[in-house]
């Protein structure tokens, strides 16, 4: 199963980090491979949302749960679609002085074995291109060297 984790110091607050990932609605406006989503459900706690993710011909639809503790961690977990499982996590701490901690973990499994040997070829590229994504869209939303929240 591969697995994934990523800890980045950035200049943005926790507060910032937080509500970017959180706007799960705006992932197709900045996301490689996300060409839709739809939320059926969303409050401060929770959300339940469908991902439609494609490259090229091939297009396959995530549900997915996404648990959300405000300002601190927002926990994803899958519901339905081409996969056996798919977890990860997103946690956020600023740091004294300015800035935070972003700390991301990942790991999923394809039902499909051809898909996994696939996944595993380009797991580690596909995941730094999307971590690249959220942060080039923070730059872009508060500034490359902006702190405050």
């Amino acid at each position: 199963m591969p697995h994934h984790h990523e800890r980045r110091n950035l200049p943005h607050s926790a507060a910032q980090m937080y509500d970017l990932v959180a706007d799960v609605g705006r992932y197709p406006d900045f996301l490689p491979w996300v060409s839709a989503i739809r939320i059926r459900k969303d409050s401060e706690a929770e959300m339940l949302a469908d991902m439609i993710v494609g490259f090229k011909s091939l297009r396959e639809t995530f549900s997915s749960r996404v648990v959300k503790t405000p300002k601190r961690e927002i926990c994803v977990d899958y519901l339905d679609g081409p996969m056996k499982h798919l977890h990860n996590v997103w946690k956020f701490e600023d740091v004294p002085g300015g800035g935070s901690i972003v700390d991301f973990t990942v790991d999923f499994s394809f039902r499909n074995r051809v898909f996994e040997a696939l996944a595993g070829q380009f797991f580690d590229s596909a995941l730094r291109k999307m971590t690249s994504a959220f942060i080039e869209r923070a730059h872009a939303l508060y500034g490359s060297s902006n702190v405050s929240a």
